[in-house]
């Protein structure tokens, strides 16, 4: 179950961290910021891309938007998002609780940018109603992640 993967990666990588969990769906950026009465920015989404031959989890901002013309000058090659299946496969964790704790599949994980804009950020934490609370930059050194700068913010 994905839910008990990313409570094992947090057990070992980060005891003091919990795992919230909610009676309300957070498997979007809205509802995940209403449940958590936060603004929808500090919603921390898990994006999976086929780039080239390579799989990768991109976490941005709520409200960020991937740019394409970043995406494809950071990894040299044309990104295109992963379908909910491929992405359940590689992961273990379902489309609205994707995360970059406890997967699957060992995959590189970016961190971008837009996320630094906050003190406070909550990822999914491998389902639908669950989230983790926790700062930008403990959640790029949980996941070993590189900080890039990839999407675009509303203007």
């Amino acid at each position: 179950m994905s839910l008990d993967t990313v409570r094992t990666f947090l057990a070992e990588r980060a005891p003091d961290l919990d795992v919230i969990e909610l009676e309300t769906s957070t498997a979007t950026v809205a509802l995940a910021a209403e449940a958590h009465g936060v603004e929808p920015g500090q919603i921390a989404k898990t994006l999976a891309f086929r780039v080239g031959e390579r799989r990768v989890l991109v976490v941005a901002s709520g409200e960020a938007r991937i740019d394409n013309r970043k995406m494809r000058e950071t990894f040299e090659a044309k990104a295109k998002m992963l379908d909910a299946e491929t992405v359940l496969a590689l992961t273990g964790h379902p489309v609205g609780g994707v995360c970059p704790f406890g997967l699957a599949t060992p995959l590189p994980v970016y961190c971008d940018a837009s996320l630094r804009a906050y003190a406070e950020v909550l990822p999914a934490a491998g389902a639908t109603h669950s989230a983790v609370r926790l700062t930008p930059e403990r959640l790029a050194d949980l996941v070993d992640a590189e900080w890039v700068d990839v999407c675009k913010l509303p203007a």
